[in-house]
């Protein structure tokens, strides 16, 4: 399965690296001393430093096929692209789940497109995904979007691993980027509806959502401190040609930094992981060497040569071929 997706790279200022005592000192105390890569099963990976990467272990699937309502317009639906159709499949949720379980699968993430309020129509595959978690022991992720109380107390029956999603603290971003007829309290409102529902929360911040700009982060990490997560993500738009994205200039590596580095001080004893999208080429392997040096505690899709970075930090790396925060 590839996710192969057409990637326009910005320019970018080169800046010189610099280790902050504090976060590497807040990783020490509270987490094992290592640094988790994280390679789901999107797309193939291979590095110089990794070549054992299973695109069957963990692997993502999409209630909707390749079809969303929002039309949003960091993505256009490209991110479903890579994933498993359930639309298209002949058989239910939980024959797909014991399919990939036959073949050597370990976990799944469940996605799709959103419907007009934001929301990922998961209810009706609640009760396969209840007996894939009981029957087959699949470690089981999910993308709800913006679920409402009925979902949540679905989600809390099935005893996942984490429910992934966006938070978005600024108002623009919400209506302009994704369509969406929702405020910040929405989302604030979702973190405490999965809290009280004891939900593991993994919330994702997108840095320069608002076409390339910072605007709604530190909102954001505001309400995620006050519903503390299982994990937190943070993500750097990631621009993909044929999308509203195609922007000339993305954060500066001064504001990604600082943005690692307050997110570690602010959630000390949560795992803080940099996920699967960020620019590529040159500004990638910059980007990863912060986030090992602001004692982020993981990193999806690593550049190449970040296994050495972490082990001259003193910091001891291990691989998981799945999404951030996942253990077998």
């Amino acid at each position: 399965m590839s996710n192969a997706l057409p990637l326009y790279t910005p320019k970018f200022e080169p800046m010189t690296i610099s280790i902050n005592p504090e976060c590497q000192k807040i990783r020490k105390e509270n987490f094992a001393d290592k640094v988790t890569f994280y390679a789901p099963g999107l797309k193939q990976y291979k590095t110089g430093e990794y070549q054992d990467h299973s695109v069957t272990e963990f692997v993502s699937i999409s209630v909707t096929g390749e079809n969303c309502a929002l039309d949003c317009e960091h993505c256009k639906s490209k991110s479903l692209h890579g994933m498993l159709d359930l639309m298209n499949f002949n058989g239910s949720m939980y024959d797909m789940c014991e399919k990939l379980a036959e073949k050597g699968t370990k976990g799944v993430l469940i996605s799709g497109g959103s419907d007009i309020q934001g929301r990922v129509p998961l209810l009706k595959h609640i009760p396969d995904l209840i007996r894939a978690r009981k029957d087959l022991g699949l470690a089981i992720r999910v993308h709800p979007g913006l679920p409402d109380e009925e979902t949540c107390a679905g989600l809390a029956e099935i005893d996942v691993d984490g429910i992934m999603l966006d938070i978005i603290g600024d108002q623009e971003t919400i209506t302009e980027i994704y369509h969406l007829d929702k405020t910040p309290q929405d989302y604030e409102d979702v973190l405490e509806r999965l809290y009280r529902h004891k939900l593991p929360a993994i919330p994702h911040i997108i840095l320069g959502h608002y076409f390339g700009k910072m605007l709604g982060e530190w909102a954001a990490l505001k309400m995620i401190k006050k519903y503390p997560p299982k994990t937190m993500v943070l993500v750097i738009l990631m621009p993909l040609q044929g999308t509203g994205m195609v922007v000339e200039k993305l954060p500066s590596l001064d504001e990604i930094g600082s943005f690692f580095e307050l997110s570690r001080k602010s959630l000390p004893e949560t795992p803080i992981i940099l996920g699967c999208a960020r620019p590529m080429g040159p500004m990638k392997i910059e980007i990863d060497k912060m986030a090992i040096d602001a004692g982020l505690n993981g990193l999806a899709y690593p550049a190449d040569g970040m296994v050495e970075y972490a082990r001259q930090q003193g910091v001891n790396p291990n691989f998981i071929n799945a999404c951030c925060g996942v253990t077998w």
